[in-house]
């Protein structure tokens, strides 16, 4: 999974991105399985389409991910 590592929050937590196919087909569908574990609407004309993640761990993040990825089906 690419993630592009993106400026941290304002508590100066790291952020991640990714592109909403890295989760669904459909972009509606991938914000509303993203936000069951953090996931939030990446507001910024450098990514489109991309689903940000506070995360310390990419390894958690992609498990996290795969896994809303399998209950979905």
């Amino acid at each position: 999974m690419n993630f592009m590592r993106v400026n941290h929050d304002s508590n100066g937590n790291p952020r991640y991105v990714c592109h909403y196919l890295a989760i669904a087909n459909d972009y509606q569908q991938a914000l509303i399985l993203a936000k069951t574990i953090g996931g939030k609407k990446f507001h910024n004309k450098q990514f489109g389409g991309g689903i940000v993640f506070q995360a310390y761990s990419l390894p958690e993040l992609e498990a996290s991910i795969d896994s809303i990825k399998m209950a979905k089906k």
